[in-house]
């Protein structure tokens, strides 16, 4: 047995002495005069175990004169996914390049969203250049929940980079960031970023100011909506419908009963039906039966909405002949609102759904705070099927109440690890919420 102790320790002392000699190889290689030979001891100390330890010996390669030192820098920070390495991206989101400053707010924004950038594809500076460009074919749905706070000193740092960035796809980037980070006081820079001249720039800030619910500049995009490209118009759409921009009521309008693009006019229908006191009962209704299922159903919420009994009826009738699956969740949401509860039922069997689920849900939200509502929800909370306690749990993280907690506590001792865990979340972002 001594003998066998002392191979083991003999083995152990000479994986030290290796990695030891590792580390002095590559301390060393960041100080070479050699522009590759620095890039490849960055990289080494990268893949090291120990190598956040000798975080200090990358801050002076942050001022390197070479752009593909500093972007291996950046990368290096990213990848050990340390607090510690937080002021010197900060530091690196300054820099003059725009490929390191992409690469900054990337790595402030992974600190917070782990899985915000995919650390096995960052290799060559070039590489990221491209993929960079290609990012913004379609918007980012992540978020960070409410109870995560976020660095005030990072969130100021990628406002920097939006307002006074080196290129068009830095700003966007760093628009997308703080949408991502919840910057809701750095609203000024995203308004700034929604008038570039950009597209980019302008859809990614547009969305970021969604996704804080800065209501207050809603009317500031509202000039958006005659944007003459597509992308734009219905980023601003989407925004001023969810911010519920009384201001946008006008051109909602007019494009409804103008666009000649279908998907368009769904948006803008769709917009000002989420508006309160539109005034625009008669539009909805005139769309309610049209041939567009994007336009009946946005039509359905409308009429919803604005909760006049006399459409009960007609939105019951609709219900029973609509066969389009989207189109008749909107009709149920429409039903609760004007007074027909039966039709709940309906939008949580929508969550069983794995096509529907995610249209079902933001129903059940908005329906949910209605105390009355919100309390037949409970039931199926316990007893609805994996699926459904899963996604009420987040819906009561959303619309919940004091009363709620008890029920979400409750929840987390269920015996499916995917529903114990979506109730542990939903308590703390509901407890967060009401801090």
């Amino acid at each position: 047995m001594r003998t066998i102790a002392s191979s083991w320790r003999i083995l152990l002392w000479g994986m030290l002495a290796v990695f030891a000699l590792s580390a002095q190889d590559w301390i060393a290689g960041l100080e070479s005069g050699d522009e590759n030979e620095r890039v490849k001891a960055v990289r080494a100390m990268a893949k090291s175990p120990d190598g956040f330890r000798y975080l200090d010996k990358l801050a002076p390669l942050l001022s390197d004169d070479s752009e593909e030192v500093r972007a291996a820098a950046v990368i290096a920070l990213m990848k050990m996914r340390s607090l510690e390495a937080q002021p010197l991206l900060i530091e690196a989101a300054a820099d003059t390049s725009p490929n390191v400053q992409a690469l900054a707010v990337d790595g402030l924004v992974s600190l917070y969203v782990p899985d915000y950038v995919r650390l096995g594809r960052l290799s060559a500076l070039r590489s990221f250049a491209s993929s960079l460009k290609s990012r913004f074919s379609k918007p980012s749905p992540l978020v960070v929940s409410a109870y995560v706070d976020v660095n005030p000193a990072a969130l100021v740092a990628i406002a920097n980079v939006l307002v006074q960035g080196s290129s068009n796809e830095a700003k966007a980037n760093a628009a997308r960031a703080l949408g991502v980070l919840r910057g809701t006081d750095h609203v000024d820079a995203l308004l700034e970023g929604a008038r570039s001249r950009d597209s980019a720039t302008i859809i990614e800030s547009v969305l970021a100011i969604k996704k804080i619910q800065a209501i207050s500049a809603g009317p500031d995009i509202v000039f958006l909506l005659r944007d003459p490209v597509q992308e734009v118009q219905e980023a601003a759409i989407l925004t001023v419908g969810q911010l519920r921009t009384p201001e946008a009521v006008p051109q909602l309008v007019q494009i409804c009963e103008g666009s000649a693009k279908g998907r368009i006019r769904a948006h803008a229908l769709t917009a000002l039906a989420k508006i309160p006191d539109n005034g625009q009962r008669r539009l909805f209704t005139s769309f309610l039966s049209h041939k567009d299922k994007l336009l009946r159903a946005a039509a359905a919420e409308g009429l919803g909405r604005v909760g006049d009994p006399a459409d009960k009826r007609v939105v019951d009738h609709q219900f029973s002949i609509e066969r389009a699956e989207g189109v008749r969740l909107s009709l149920a949401f429409a039903g609760v609102l004007l007074g027909n509860p039966l039709r709940l039922a309906y939008l949580i069997e929508g969550l069983n759904s794995t096509t529907r689920r995610l249209e079902a849900r933001p129903f059940l939200v908005e329906l949910a705070r209605d105390p009355e509502v919100l309390s037949k929800l409970y039931i199926p909370l316990t007893t609805g099927s994996v699926p459904q306690r899963r996604h009420l749990a987040f819906v009561l993280s959303q619309s919940g109440t004091q009363q709620s907690i008890p029920h979400l506590e409750d929840l987390t001792r269920d015996a499916v690890p995917e529903v114990s865990a979506a109730a542990v979340e939903a308590l703390r972002v509901l407890r967060a919420g009401r801090m």
